[in-house]
């Protein structure tokens, strides 16, 4: 247990380095790897996550919001950062500053951007977004070339990339999938036509990156597998991944139960028999969900506790009473592995109805992060519970 400090995640970096060198094996060293940083890393912590990716072999680095790049300057890194997301006008000043990569579908953004790069003598470098079937973020395809036109007129910036994204890559029928690149394809044989070449094109998102070569380009995406989750509920990576996060936390108290207690707020479960109960403090406070009243379990002795009723803001109860000798301030374990028992993050999203996205980007900052190499903590963030 970390010094007073009572749940936290442990994050091995050597899975994500591991992780990024599977991928960097299986699309040939031609193809960069952009390793997806977005929404903390996916809870897993950008700036750690960031550097041990660019030391594994990725390139560049992907966030969908300008200040989640400007956190990754700040900690020293230089390597290209793509926004994939929307920068506001009055963001445009904070790109050029920090030299990221914006993703550009408005000729307002585009001037701004190219106002502020001349200010400051810049080339910048942009990328533009395709909606080829997800209808969100992006031009439609035959808005793609008159707007690659419209950047000629505005000489500090410098088209460097187009892409896509697709929409159901992590289903086992790839029919809408192929749908997408044709599409995609075509926009791409159009700007070549009319005369402009694009350095980077990229499109593969991690399901794409496993599945589909000819989704490879000139740059892959790679996000959710690199932190060791599955893409896919549907079919299974075609080369191993290492999970990099496990959440654990500690028993706070340890106490016998007559039958007929209630447990927690509600009364959702009440005891039929005598129950030893351990308090664990984990809560959708530290985000971890709600919806695992009466589901979920943890792994404590190596064992498997069920939640028992409704897990509050700041913790829950487990049932260990098939589990002996459970103590104050033993180890438990949310999300990884204990002994021979692991819970994946699959395993929890599932239960919780959700998916293994939402399972650790929901993790709040109370949740201490500590990064381990070769099994050694090496930082953390020491924020008491």
């Amino acid at each position: 247990m970390l010094a007073g400090i009572t749940t936290w995640a442990e994050i091995d970096l050597d899975a994500i380095a591991s992780n990024v060198s599977a991928f960097k094996k299986h699309v040939g060293e031609k193809v960069e790897i952009i390793a997806v940083v977005k929404a903390n890393a996916y809870g897993h912590g950008a700036v750690p996550v960031g550097k041990a990716a660019l030391d594994a072999g990725a390139t560049r680095l992907a966030v969908h919001r300008a200040m989640e790049g400007v956190e990754l300057r700040e900690a020293g890194i230089e390597a290209p950062i793509l926004v994939m997301g929307y920068t506001p006008p009055d963001g445009a000043k904070m790109v050029v500053h920090w030299r990221l990569t914006p993703s550009l579908m408005t000729v307002e953004v585009a001037r701004l951007l190219s106002r502020e790069a001349a200010a400051v003598g810049v080339s910048l470098p942009v990328h533009i977004k395709v909606d080829t079937g997800m209808s969100r973020w992006g031009l439609l395809p035959d808005e793609v070339v008159g707007f690659v036109r419209g950047l000629r007129d505005l000489p500090f910036l410098r088209l460097e990339g187009i892409f896509t994204h697709f929409a159901t890559a992590d289903w086992a029928d790839t029919k809408h999938l192929l749908g997408q690149l044709t599409v995609f394809d075509r926009v791409l044989l159009d700007v070549r036509k009319a005369g402009f070449d694009v350095p980077m094109i990229h499109a593969a998102n991690t399901a794409a990156t496993m599945r589909l070569p000819a989704t490879h380009f000139d740059a892959v995406r790679i996000g959710i597998a690199m932190y060791g989750m599955e893409p896919s509920g549907e079919w299974t990576p075609g080369f191993p991944i290492r999970a990099a996060l496990t959440l654990k936390s500690t028993v706070n108290r340890v106490r016998e139960l007559p039958p007929g207690s209630g447990i927690s707020y509600g009364r959702t479960f009440v005891t039929q028999r005598p129950t030893v109960a351990a308090l664990v403090p984990v809560g959708y406070g530290d985000g971890y969900h709600r919806s695992l009243s009466n589901k979920g379990c943890v792994l404590i002795h190596g064992q498997r506790a069920p939640i028992v009723g409704r897990v509050c803001m700041d913790q829950c109860v487990v049932d260990v009473t098939q589990i002996p000798g459970v103590r104050q301030d033993d180890e438990v374990v949310l999300i990884g592995r204990q002994g021979r028992e692991v819970i994946r993050a699959e395993d929890v999203a599932q239960l919780a109805g959700t998916i293994n996205y939402e399972v650790t980007t929901s993790l709040l900052p109370r949740v201490s992060r500590v990064y381990l190499r070769k099994g050694q903590i090496i930082s953390g963030i020491p924020f008491a519970n």
